[in-house]
């Protein structure tokens, strides 16, 4: 494991009875005895939670979910599980989930998929509210707001059943809320998701995991929730990481590229609403230069009245996602993939200059291969006072360039070999700030070739 995946920073929490049982000496036999048990997954309506109004202010940074399955016999393959070959592509797995199935996965998140994308590796879906990704044996699922993303955990146990798969990984993941009044059972708290994890051992024992705290719990931190039971074997070369970029208080210029009512709304009398949708997305998208970020990818972008974008890019096994919320006063916007680039820096830099926050929190989970393909990871290694991210915001002024300085780090290993880490971000004064005017002229450059 890299010496930078140490057990020094970050820790682990044991379930919410435990830690309650430890600080009261509580039999916990008897610890909620007297107390109303929380509804039980099994008797979850699908379409969960209460609908509250909207305040003004929207809680962008996503909570996110990856289910991974293996099959339930595993003499079978995959010519034994239900196919698919009705459309372009032949589906296998868990790619073979009805649109009703889907849509019932979503119900109990609270959202409703609005557009899709699809590939020969996956089948990729834009939501009312972020991103739903269906690989042959995994789903990742992402929601921002007020989503109830938790409760579709027994859906996708039922749901995998049926089509001859079962749960072999799961990982829930969030940064904490900017509005945690706002959310909805079971989002009350990190430990009343933990709770809520917990409660559906009896529909699969292999959500027995642990959670865990990166970060300073005075200022952002991430919430890690990983349940570990995956069947290595040493012939299996594959590898996975995530990259996660959340930025706040986006440049008021680049923001307001993302308000419905900044671009005509009809061209035409024939142009109806969904192809004016259609076209204001993608005038979003190059406006920002959010096609530059993802070259080469099929792009499916989505943007909302009155404010608000969504996108998904897809190339070969990988994906990128973008969702941004331009409100003042709670600007945000996110960046993730699963892209497996040797070196990020590229990257990383192209989205933060097409955005150009005053702070972004980047967090990377990814396997102990992954680790190892990556090389050095300078994003995350060295002293706290020399880890800085310059950024050329102004072409008029050569070699001017503005400092992201990392003001915190955290990592941590989890389960077998799965490595979490997280740094905060700040942007810096210096010579290379841009004027509303400089920056409008400005365009991020496309990265490099990921290696697959």
């Amino acid at each position: 494991m890299n010496s930078s995946c140490g057990d020094s920073v970050g820790g682990s929490i044991p379930p919410p009875d435990t830690v309650v049982a430890l600080l009261t000496g509580t039999d916990l036999s008897n610890l909620h005895e007297d107390e109303p048990q929380p509804q039980q997954p099994f008797d979850d309506d699908d379409y969960s939670g209460e609908i509250r109004e909207y305040t003004g202010a929207f809680e962008g940074p996503e909570k996110t979910l990856e289910v991974m399955f293996r099959r339930i016999n595993p003499a079978d393959d995959d010519s034994s599980l239900c196919s698919d070959s009705s459309g372009e592509f032949n589906r296998v797995g868990l790619r073979t989930l009805s649109r009703p199935d889907l849509d019932r996965i979503c119900a109990r998140a609270r959202c409703t998929i609005l557009s899709s994308v699809s590939n020969r590796y996956l089948d990729a879906y834009v939501l009312s509210e972020s991103s739903l990704f269906v690989y042959p044996y995994m789903v990742v699922l992402k929601t921002c707001g007020t989503t109830t993303l938790l409760r579709c955990v027994a859906v996708l146990i039922e749901l995998g059943r049926k089509i001859g798969l079962e749960i072999d990984w799961l990982g829930y993941n969030r940064k904490n809320f900017s509005f945690p009044g706002d959310q909805m059972f079971p989002h009350g708290s990190f430990h009343q998701e933990m709770e809520y994890l917990y409660s559906h051992r009896n529909l699969c024992e292999r959500l027995n995991g642990n959670g865990y705290t990166l970060g300073p719990v005075t200022s952002d931190h991430w919430f890690v929730f990983v349940a570990d039971h995956t069947k290595r074997y040493a012939e299996d070369n594959d590898t996975d990481r995530v990259l996660n970029i959340m930025m706040f208080d986006i440049d008021e210029t680049v923001a307001k590229k993302f308000y419905y009512d900044q671009y005509e709304a009809r061209i035409g009398p024939d142009e109806t609403e969904e192809e004016a949708t259609k076209r204001i997305s993608m005038e979003q998208t190059k406006s920002a230069g959010i096609d530059q970020l993802v070259p080469g990818a099929s792009i499916d972008p989505r943007a909302f009245e009155p404010c608000g974008y969504s996108m998904n890019a897809i190339l070969f096994r990988s994906y990128s996602t973008m969702h941004i919320t331009p409100e003042e006063g709670s600007s945000y916007a996110s960046f993730e993939t699963n892209q497996k680039v040797t070196n990020y820096t590229p990257l990383i830099s192209n989205v933060v200059r097409a955005f150009r926050p005053k702070r972004f929190v980047m967090t990377l989970m990814a396997d102990e291969g992954g680790l190892v393909q990556m090389g050095s990871n300078p994003l995350f290694e060295g002293s706290t006072s020399k880890s800085k991210i310059a950024v050329s915001f102004n072409k008029t002024k050569p070699g001017a360039k503005s400092t992201y300085k990392r003001s915190n780090l955290a990592s941590i290993q989890v389960e077998d070999d799965v490595c979490c880490m997280m740094g905060n971000w700040v942007l810096e004064d210096g010579p290379g700030s841009l004027s509303a005017e400089e920056a409008e002229s400005q365009r991020p450059r496309g990265l490099s070739v990921a290696n697959y």
